[in-house]
């Protein structure tokens, strides 16, 4: 019943794409300037490559282990530290301890400190960052799989999940942060985030300009603020809709998304499903759609053989909440808090609209890194985040066209493109 729940949807989608979202005569793909035939081709090409993966029983025992047996498997040392924030969630933070000056690394949306690690021991920024001497410590927001537990609240009830990324900036990254920097008596640290890492650390430092004293060095992969240029089909036929989210909350009682990493995964089920026959409706547009919704992969640069061990790790869980605050944030072309509603939000702000966030209050020393190809951070939206921070010292479009939204962390060529990028940075005096 579920296979046959995630076809239905995949040929709407499709269909939508193609009948009603662009043009007559143009499919969604060719609005945005794709070969149909050509990426129809390149996701067959992924599909191929991931049965050949799966045969790989290193790789496969890495999407069965849990994050700390995956980190002693290769012989790092591991700790779980269990940090609580003002407002009384439990998260749940992994350090790989070394002497070298601390490095917090912060995931994006439905993700979590796994996903620093699953990219394989040669290629995952954790790991490498814990061979040059630096203490790595990885965090966990509110509602993934490490960080679902509070004082009082239960997971259970609707008021454990009205939380967007607001307040992972607002409470979870400064109570993280303290704990860092208490627990090892340094002054400061150096921040490394993804996407909604990014995003919940410009909500913190815009908020809570002290903590922009606490962050010697910041570098953002694939940054969102500005998010309303983003490409992605599947993103912008949601986007209208968000306004009805209440109907999933308060009627269907569905609070979160994607609430745990199953080791044959909605995405590993779903990659298997739609070799044949899906992959033929409408010369391979449900494939398409499927490629959209794992951000743009292209088999140039995704490592499949890795992909067993990342879709056994992923996903790790949101709330409803973090989604409905990006799809308000691309519809009304700002970067601002949640809305409420006209009502709600007087009550709250003391005005009808949320305000903004002031993001000229973001003084650390900031290096961004963005893609051509990623559909989920738009170059020009990078550009007007780069003009709105004060102190952005390094601009690093990735020299690779195909280069996507996740590619930051799974690509083949990471190491090269990105890693070593980062730690040149971080091995730098001055701030960059």
């Amino acid at each position: 019943m579920r296979i046959l729940c995630y076809g239905i949807v995949l040929i709407l989608t499709s269909y939508y794409f193609y009948d009603v979202y662009c043009d007559s005569e143009k499919s969604v793909l060719e609005e945005l300037g794709i070969d149909i035939l050509d990426f129809t081709k390149e996701f067959t090409a992924i599909i191929d490559f991931y049965v050949e993966a799966q045969e790989n029983p290193a790789v496969i025992q890495d999407s069965y282990l849990n994050i700390t047996e995956l980190i002693i498997k290769y012989d790092y040392p591991v700790q779980e530290h269990r940090v609580q924030t003002d407002d009384g969630y439990i998260l749940k933070m992994i350090r790989i301890e070394n002497k070298g000056p601390p490095v917090f690394l912060m995931h994006g949306l439905l993700m979590s400190a796994d996903d620093w690690l699953t990219a394989g021991l040669k290629d995952s920024l954790a790991y490498q960052l814990a061979s040059e001497g630096y203490d790595v410590w990885m965090g966990n927001a509110r509602g993934n799989k490490h960080s679902r537990e509070h004082v009082s609240i239960s997971p259970e009830t609707l008021e454990f999940w009205e939380f967007s990324w607001n307040e992972i900036g607002i409470y979870d990254l400064p109570s993280m942060i303290d704990y860092v920097i208490n627990t090892t008596n340094r002054e400061n640290l150096m921040y490394i985030g993804h996407s909604q890492g990014t995003t919940a650390f410009f909500v913190m430092c815009s908020e809570k300009p002290d903590y922009n004293n606490k962050i010697s060095k910041m570098i953002a992969l694939s940054p969102a603020a500005w998010i309303f240029r983003m490409t992605s089909p599947l993103v912008r036929m949601v986007a209208p809709f968000h306004k009805y989210h209440p109907i999933l909350t308060h009627i269907l009682h569905i609070y979160e998304i994607f609430p745990r990493p199953i080791k044959e995964s909605l995405f590993t089920e779903m990659l298997f499903w739609t070799k044949t026959p899906v992959c033929e409706i409408e010369n391979g547009l449900a494939c398409i759609t499927i490629l959209f919704i794992f951000g743009g992969f292209d088999h140039e640069q995704f490592n499949m053989v890795n992909a067993p061990a990342i879709f056994g790790h992923a996903p790790s869980g949101a709330s409803i909440y973090q989604f409905v605050h990006y799809l308000q944030n691309m519809m009304s072309a700002s970067f601002r808090k949640f809305d409420y509603g006209e009502h709600k939000n007087l009550e709250i702000y003391g005005s009808t609209e949320p305000p903004t966030y002031a993001v000229d209050n973001v003084t650390v020393p900031i290096a961004l890194f963005y893609s051509d190809n990623d559909w989920l951070s738009d170059v020009q939206d990078v550009k007007q985040l780069e003009n709105t921070l004060p102190n952005v010292i390094e601009s690093y479009r990735v020299p690779f066209k195909k280069f996507n939204h996740f590619d930051f962390l799974w690509s083949r060529n990471v190491k090269g493109l990105i890693n070593d990028k980062i730690l040149q940075l971080l091995s730098l005096r001055t701030n960059f």
